[in-house]
């Protein structure tokens, strides 16, 4: 176990042991979540700005509109 402080600005250092066991990166995003009253870190990776941003790009340009509504709607 470690113990670090945390700043004025709520913020901690995370120490170099944990970042490298965990994947976290700096600049990278962090999920936070707390679990039986513990406080969690884990690698969030990219977060969907929309529920559209999961699909973006997979739709093929000879799909008719109905396909792609039937798609969206999960049919």
């Amino acid at each position: 176990m470690t113990i670090t402080n945390m700043t004025k600005k709520a913020q901690v250092t995370i120490p170099k042991r944990a970042r490298e066991a965990t994947g976290l990166k700096p600049g990278g995003k962090v999920s936070v979540t707390v679990e039986d009253g513990k406080v969690v870190l884990k690698p969030a990776g990219r977060m969907p700005k929309s529920p559209f941003e999961k699909i973006r790009g997979t739709l093929k340009d000879t799909m008719t509109t109905d396909e792609i509504l039937a798609l969206l709607r999960g049919d």
